[in-house]
């Protein structure tokens, strides 16, 4: 699509008020994403056997643990106890849980069989600057296996200095994949100083671009940020500096540069039902497939979790497909 057709298309409504266009954007179709007998299997289970079904996914991600530390779990404590996420996962009727194998270990045999698993593969603490961002191993595809997994995730810092040995470590976790037939869910973040000068993690032109990458390296599912439009955006390369798209068409642009890899969206920190409800919308409205929200939901209590999650189901069914 060429920047003046993007721009050109009819918008409604958007996350903070930004328009969207109302045309929806396809998904790609199962059969046409190359995949082998394992791959298709394991994340058809995902996407039509559990969760809202209908092709779409919903996953919850625990990672934050690792990732971000105890911290995120203050504003609800009964979140601190993995047992809080395994059982609203459980009841909540989700695809997956995603998580490292401590948790997936310790706290996954209580419901083994009934909440899908996606194991993290690689993670790293805050505590260190983000400018060198890589993420070491944790976990192998065979653990995945050994756990029952339907799919494996792994975290790439698109633009990070570490990004050559980045790169090496995930074509060997994508080998070790292809031969066991276990999806691969790529965690796509933008990060380091050259990323920071170019518009930053947020901007159009890192998301795009992470996305692609997720895309070249031969993930079957990519997890991404949606794009924040910012005054930084100028600095950004060109044509990106120049375009002026709805957060909508941004994200169809996202989704259009990923290809035959499927999209979920990050939720990040915690929002309002409103605006959150909104950004599910507009996300599969410009075709994504899902999305994968953990603080916007564990960080609540049970009660208003789940309900919220039945209204997540509810827009979901909105867009089933069947399976092609």
């Amino acid at each position: 699509m060429s920047d003046s057709s993007l721009r050109s298309i009819p918008a409604s409504t958007a996350p903070g008020g930004g328009p969207v266009s109302p045309r929806r954007f396809p998904r790609p179709a199962l059969s046409r994403l190359g995949l082998s007998p394992g791959k298709r299997t394991r994340l058809k289970r995902l996407l039509y056997d559990h969760g809202p079904g209908g092709g779409t996914l919903l996953v919850l991600p625990i990672d934050q643990g690792l990732e971000h530390g105890p911290i995120d779990f203050f504003s609800n404590p009964e979140s601190l106890d993995p047992h809080y996420q395994y059982e609203l996962a459980h009841e909540g009727k989700f695809s997956a849980i995603a998580l490292h194998i401590g948790l997936a270990e310790k706290y996954g045999h209580e419901f083994a069989g009934d909440v899908p698993l996606i194991l993290k593969l690689n993670g790293k603490t805050t505590i260190p600057s983000d400018n060198q961002a890589f993420s070491p191993l944790t976990g192998t595809v065979e653990d995945a296996v050994r756990l029952g997994a339907d799919a494996v995730g792994y975290t790439v810092y698109v633009g990070s200095p570490a990004q050559d040995r980045d790169f090496r470590q995930f074509m060997e976790v994508r080998r070790e994949a292809d031969r066991f037939g276990m999806p691969v869910v790529v965690w796509a973040y933008p990060r380091g100083e050259a990323v920071a000068k170019k518009g930053g993690k947020e901007s159009l032109y890192a998301v795009d671009y992470a996305a692609r990458v997720a895309l070249e390296l031969g993930a079957d599912i990519v997890k991404v940020n949606y794009p924040v439009a910012s005054e930084k955006d100028a600095e950004s390369p060109p044509p990106y500096n120049a375009l002026r798209l709805s957060p909508g068409d941004a994200f169809r642009k996202v989704v259009e540069s990923a290809g035959r890899t499927l999209v979920l969206v990050s939720g990040g920190e915690k929002v309002g039902d409103t605006e959150l409800l909104a950004k599910v919308r507009a996300s599969m409205d410009a075709g994504a497939t899902g999305i994968i929200f953990g603080r916007n939901l564990w960080q609540r209590p049970r009660a208003e979790a789940l309900r919220l999650t039945r209204e997540l189901h509810a827009i979901f069914r909105e867009y089933a497909q069947p399976p092609a």
